[in-house]
């Protein structure tokens, strides 16, 4: 069995996240969905994530297969919300699961639910109880990861510019 687990990124991490991120970017072009196709993430949004300590690393046998952002704190992204509610209100205590991007050399091996199992266990580990994500609304592939590790649908929010049109979803751990 393969040693699997979850660390905090570092600065020497960073040209295989930006690697994931970009054959992310083409897998879902080639998917014929257009979220992450206008630059985002950026270079400097790793950058950034990484200097500010909110960016972790899913290694399978001593390589990184996997990366996500774990944003605390309140997300401007997630204050309104339609056609539904946030269980804890929109200015609760919580985490938001952001970026997450696995490896091409890693797809098909299910483990997007084990980074986001690791992701979950450091924000309980953290003192938080409430965790949230967002994805795309063509990005089934997303929905179905994020559902089959216990989130619920919350509703519809929209990126702070206004442009961009996201699931929403919330896990309460215990």
């Amino acid at each position: 069995m393969s040693a699997a687990y979850v660390r905090q990124a570092t600065n020497q991490d960073l040209p295989i996240i930006k690697a994931i991120m970009a054959d992310a970017k083409s897998y879902l072009k080639q998917q014929g969905i257009d979220q992450w196709q206008d630059g985002y993430p950026s270079d400097q949004n790793l950058v950034d994530d990484i200097n500010n300590e909110i960016t972790y690393v899913l290694i399978i046998d001593g390589q990184i297969a996997g990366t996500a952002a774990l944003w605390q704190g309140i997300d401007l992204n997630y204050l309104k919300i339609e056609d539904g509610s946030w269980l804890n209100g929109v200015e609760a205590r919580y985490t938001a699961i952001h970026r997450i991007a696995l490896s091409g050399n890693f797809r098909g091996q299910h483990l997007s639910e084990k980074l986001i199992s690791g992701l979950l266990t450091v924000s309980r580990t953290l003192g938080y109880h409430d965790v949230r994500i967002d994805t795309h609304p063509d990005n089934v592939g997303m929905q179905h990861v994020i559902a089959t590790n216990g989130f619920d649908y919350r509703g519809i929010i929209y990126m702070h510019d206004g442009s961009a049109k996201r699931f929403a979803y919330q896990l309460l751990l215990e």
